[in-house]
């Protein structure tokens, strides 16, 4: 009887939990698409304006990189922490 009364409040809570969750990861994925696409567009206008291996375009080409890595850091940390969650 007791295990009945808590179970309801449970399940309310993890779902409100998964409700907020789920939706700030695809915010996140959101944001990394548009900052990836930003830097892909300033790569290719700087490579257009100085040439494709001038300082400039390398720059941007560098700040492309990081964006991608710290897109892909963000997917592994979530990756990682579900899989303990999984064990």
């Amino acid at each position: 009887m007791f295990f009945k009364k808590l179970l309801a409040p449970t399940i309310l809570s993890a779902s409100l939990v998964i409700g907020i969750a789920i939706p700030a990861l695809a915010d996140q994925d959101d944001r990394c698409r548009r900052d990836i696409h930003r830097a892909e567009q300033n790569l290719d206008k700087a490579a257009r304006k100085h040439g494709e291996h001038s300082r400039q375009a390398e720059d941007r080409r560098r700040q492309l990189e990081e964006t991608r890595e710290r897109c892909h850091m963000r997917g592994e940390d979530r990756d990682h922490h579900d899989d303990r969650d999984h064990h």
